[in-house]
C-alpha cells in the first residue's frame, strides 16, 4: 500500500509512502480489539475504591439493649449495617483490574486498528517536522493545512518533540504521540490520524 506524502503546508511532496500490508492492509479482528481496549481501560482503574465493614465503623461496642425481654429483635451493635451509619455488607474493597494479554494479541490488535484506519482513507503521511518554539497557532494552521483541524486528531511522531508536543497540549481535540506510545484505543479514539514519514517503517521493523 502506498500513501501521498504531504508537506506541513498542505501540498504534495512529490513522492509516495510504502505502507507494510501486514500492519495496513490485514483482516482487522474485532476480538483483539476489543481485548486489547479492555486491557487498557482496565489498566486507567485506580482500583482504590473502599468502604467501611462494621469492624472498621467508629462507633461504640456497647450492647445496645438487653438480650431478651425487650420485645423485640436482638440487637448487638450500632455497628450493624441495618443502622444508619453502620458499617457496609460486602462493600467494595481495593483490588487490581489487570489481566494478562500476549503479545501477539496485542500487536494483532494494533495491526488490525491501523488497517481499519487506512482503509477508511483516515491517514495521512507528512514529512518530518519541526518546530523552532512552542506556538499553538503555528500547529493549528499545520493541522489546517493536512485538512486534519476541527476533529480528533491523532499526530504520531518517530521521537519525541518537546515543542511540537507543547503546541498542542491546549487542544483537546489533538493529541500528540511518539511511535513508542502507540495503542489500540488511542487509534481507534482518533478520527483521522497524522504520521510522520518514517514511523511506518519503525513499526514494520518492530514486527519482526
Amino acid at each position: 500500500m502506498q500513501l501521498d506524502v504531504y508537506k506541513i503546508d498542505g501540498t504534495l511532496a512529490g513522492r509516495k509512502a510504502e505502507l507494510d500490508d501486514a500492519i495496513f492492509a490485514i483482516e482487522p479482528n474485532d476480538n483483539a480489539i476489543y481485548l486489547d481496549v479492555k486491557q487498557y481501560l482496565a489498566n486507567q482503574r485506580q482500583g482504590t475504591h473502599k468502604s467501611k465493614d462494621r469492624s472498621e465503623v467508629a462507633f461504640s461496642t456497647k450492647k445496645m439493649g438487653r438480650q431478651k425481654g425487650g420485645g423485640g429483635a436482638r440487637h448487638g451493635s450500632i455497628k450493624s449495617n441495618i443502622y444508619v451509619g453502620g458499617g457496609s455488607v460486602f462493600g467494595p474493597k481495593p483490588h487490581d483490574y489487570n489481566f494478562k494479554l500476549n503479545k501477539k494479541v496485542k500487536q494483532l490488535a494494533r495491526f488490525s486498528a491501523l488497517s481499519y484506519k487506512a482503509k477508511d482513507g483516515a491517514i495521512t503521511m507528512v514529512e518530518p517536522f519541526e518546530m523552532e518554539q512552542p506556538r499553538t497557532k503555528d500547529f493549528i494552521k499545520i493541522l489546517d493545512a493536512l485538512k486534519a483541524n476541527g476533529r480528533k486528531t491523532l499526530v504520531v511522531l518517530p521521537a519525541n518533540s518537546k515543542n511540537i508536543y507543547l503546541s498542542s497540549r491546549n487542544l483537546p481535540e489533538a493529541k500528540v504521540i511518539t511511535v513508542d506510545e502507540i495503542n489500540t484505543y488511542v487509534l481507534l479514539h482518533a478520527n483521522h490520524i497524522v504520521m510522520v514519514d518514517g514511523v511506518q517503517d519503525i513499526i514494520a521493523e518492530r514486527r519482526k
